[in-house]
């Protein structure tokens, strides 16, 4: 009988629990610590050193399991009520697994993609130190199935505050990581106090206007695309042929758009920074996750190529596929027998160095 394809989930998130970073802060940093504060009578505020970034409807930062359109107007529901035990939980996130038949997952954090402190380098870097422990400590027992993703701010002073991450200022982290064969991920940020993307000239928070659809819809497409596509222009992969990205949380069906786009720039217009047309860093270094339910996975693999794209679930959040491991199992169905190993785990496997299964 045919084994069961080896199966990763590359966008496996989990929910720090309230207090992580009164606990896993260094003791001088503890009074400015990220947390959940209860006020009577008006729910739950999350507070970034002692300022509010989140003002409500902080179930909404889970609730793959509750209703979803209830989550940011209903305020009796806590962000405890959002969170499944496996969110929080290694014991229970392999249950979890065990119940979807997926070996592995790629765990990213949900609060630390919230908050930036460019203005304070050194607690924007304890912030990430203490999830970094608390994260190890829920992962390092199970590193055959989970594969922690480091939080790691780029706000050294020393590496150019303010510069692009392409810049050559900071051309030793992207060194040192090639050296490990790790990737490095890009992933969908929120912010609650400024634009990250073009949504302002559409839906105007300060305006009241917000639209769900478009803003979880095409919130990454507008981060994600712009960055991985800076990154190849700007000639990060030239410098670091052995650099890998994964691009997670915008889909997977736009590779064959943006390469065409920039190899049709590229070769009207040229590129100090380029050897080659911009497409051949994107199937040589870029990798992508889509979602379980897209159509048009064949035609990415013919484009970006059969070994970079993953598939991922993004439980617990509000917007995630709770029947994800069934939705992506029948999306590759069709696929060859090849490509619907490499899709279902063997990408992600070998990208992320996950043992293979005993």
């Amino acid at each position: 009988m045919e084994s069961r394809p080896f199966t990763v989930d590359a966008d496996a998130h989990i929910l720090e629990p309230p207090t992580l970073w009164e606990e896993y802060l260094e003791p001088r940093y503890r009074e400015r610590a990220i947390k959940i504060v209860s006020v009577p009578g008006q729910g739950e505020r999350l507070v970034v050193d002692n300022e509010v970034v989140m003002p409500f409807g902080l179930a909404g930062l889970g609730g793959a399991e509750l209703d979803a359109r209830d989550l940011f107007s209903n305020p009796t529901l806590t962000y405890l009520d959002g969170a499944p035990p496996a969110s929080m939980n290694p014991a229970a996130r392999l249950r979890l697994f065990d119940d979807w038949q997926v070996d592995a997952g790629v765990i990213f954090p949900t609060i630390g993609i919230l908050w930036d402190k460019e203005d304070d380098p050194e607690l924007a870097i304890a912030y990430a130190r203490a999830y970094n422990r608390w994260q190890w400590d829920f992962s390092s027992g199970h590193l055959d199935r989970f594969a922690p993703i480091a939080h790691v701010p780029l706000y050294d002073p020393a590496l150019a505050l303010g510069k692009r991450p392409s810049h050559p200022d900071f051309d030793p982290l992207w060194a040192e990581l090639q050296e490990t064969g790790l990737p490095f991920c890009l992933h969908v940020i929120v912010r609650f106090n400024r634009s990250v993307n073009a949504f302002g000239q559409w839906f105007d928070r300060a305006r009241g206007e917000s639209n769900l659809v478009f803003s979880f819809g095409m919130g990454g497409t507008f981060q994600l695309i712009p960055a991985i596509s800076a990154l190849v222009c700007d000639g990060l992969f030239e410098r670091f042929p052995r650099l890998n990205a994964c691009v997670v949380e915008c889909g997977g069906g736009w590779p064959g758009y943006v390469m065409d786009r920039l190899d049709e720039k590229f070769h009207r217009f040229g590129s100090e920074a380029l050897r080659m047309p911009p497409s051949e860093y994107f199937r040589r270094n870029v990798y992508t996750v889509f979602d379980p339910s897209e159509r048009g996975i064949d035609a990415t693999l013919d484009l970006l190529g059969e070994e970079h794209l993953c598939w991922g679930s993004d439980y617990p959040h509000i917007d995630s596929h709770v029947d994800a491991a069934k939705e992506i199992r029948a999306a590759t169905a069709g696929l060859s027998e090849r490509r619907r190993r490499l899709v279902l785990g063997e990408n992600a496997r070998r990208l992320f160095q996950i043992p293979a299964r005993a």
